[in-house]
């Protein structure tokens, strides 16, 4: 049977680039691959004629002969055929589709290059006072560390891993399913090509154990729930020379029983008595330093505000400081001795009794006017 003309078979044009070469191959071994085709006995003819079509015109050597001499120019020593060395260009097309790169081999992680260690969370309980001033703290974070027994080695002293005899040391299998030549990661060793033999007695043939390792640590003024602090390099060891990975200390802060916290600002309730409301007085408010002397006018009313400047939590790694926020709260007796109801009652008796509701707004009276 005549071989089709390679380009009729991509579907392209004679003039056609290897971007466009690429995309109509891609388009075909997506439609016909015998997987995606188990029930089509054609699917897989028509795939290897289309990776034959594309092993020739993705290369600038073959096109060239083939476009002087066509199909007769490849025949003979080195003719072309369906080759399976193909698919190390058919990972690179289909890997994002199929994810084949590591089926393939083409997009396979090496496991013997150095690996990262992993980052590792600790979280911190402080006081209300210690997030706003800052703090020096000491902790122990369970952490990995080398076996100083084996070095790291996981083998007994004197003794090494070997080669993998499952995988030769290369640390993948190549299976053969019908034409295709599929690498997969060797389980025995796991990908690394080697086995240890004479595991270490300390660690079990891991190279680590496990530690409790002492840290101090610095925490800034102005600090709030949530916030991390990254400690480089002192978390997880890494694997095969790789750099360990971080630590971050994620605080969480205890509440304060009469302070809230509102960024840089604190906020706090006074409350205070009828007459020191009407007639004004001098109180003594609390602050996270010393107490602080508040001048409060005659008439003041529950939900006045008095701003203290600077008074509040420091801008974390800034020069700023915030303010306290003091609210009033006017506190009404429930319980009334004698004199104090008979000085209430003659108090009352002077006070006009104006009860009629707040004059309404100038909006609520045009609402009125056109309802």
């Amino acid at each position: 049977m005549a071989k089709r003309d390679y380009y009729e078979v991509l579907g392209i044009g004679r003039e056609a680039g290897d971007p466009e070469i690429k995309t109509a191959y891609r388009k075909l071994a997506l439609q016909y691959h015998p997987d995606r085709n188990p029930e089509d006995p054609g699917a897989e003819d028509k795939f290897k004629e289309a990776s034959e079509a594309y092993s020739v015109l993705s290369d600038a050597q073959k096109r060239a002969t083939y476009d002087r001499y066509g199909h007769a120019g490849l025949q003979g020593p080195g003719a072309v055929g369906f080759d399976p060395n193909t698919f190390a260009d058919f990972s690179d097309i289909l890997g994002d589709f199929f994810g084949f790169g590591d089926l393939f081999g083409g997009g396979r992680k090496r496991r013997d290059r150095a690996e990262r260690g992993e980052d590792v969370r600790y979280d911190l309980e402080i006081g209300f006072e210690e997030a706003v001033f800052g703090l020096s703290a000491d902790i122990q974070v369970p952490r990995m560390e080398s076996c100083q027994r084996c070095k790291g080695s996981g083998s007994e002293p004197g003794s090494g891993p070997t080669n993998c005899p499952t995988c030769r040391g290369r640390g993948e299998v190549l299976y053969q399913q019908s034409f295709l030549s599929i690498r997969r990661t060797c389980s025995t060793c796991n990908g690394v090509g080697q086995i240890i033999r004479n595991p270490c007695q300390e660690c079990r043939g891991h190279g680590y154990r496990q530690v409790q390792k002492k840290l101090k640590i610095n925490i800034p003024a102005g600090v709030d729930e949530g916030t991390r602090l990254r400690l480089s390099a002192e978390g997880q060891p890494g694997r095969r020379g790789g750099p360990p990975g971080d630590l971050y200390v994620v605080l969480k802060v205890k509440e304060h029983p009469f302070f809230e916290r509102e960024g840089t600002n604190l906020h706090c309730t006074i409350p205070v008595n009828i007459a020191q409301a009407a007639l004004g007085a001098d109180l003594e408010v609390p602050t996270l330093e010393q107490p602080y002397k508040l001048k409060i006018p005659e008439g003041t009313q529950t939900g006045a505000q008095f701003r203290l400047r600077n008074k509040g939590v420091p801008q974390l790694n800034g020069s700023a400081r915030g303010d306290l926020l003091v609210h009033i709260e006017v506190k009404v007796p429930s319980r009334l001795t004698r004199d104090q109801r008979k000085l209430l009652e003659q108090l009352r008796e002077t006070l006009p009794a104006d009860n009629a509701p707040a004059e309404k707004g100038l909006f609520e009276k045009v609402k009125d006017y056109f309802m």
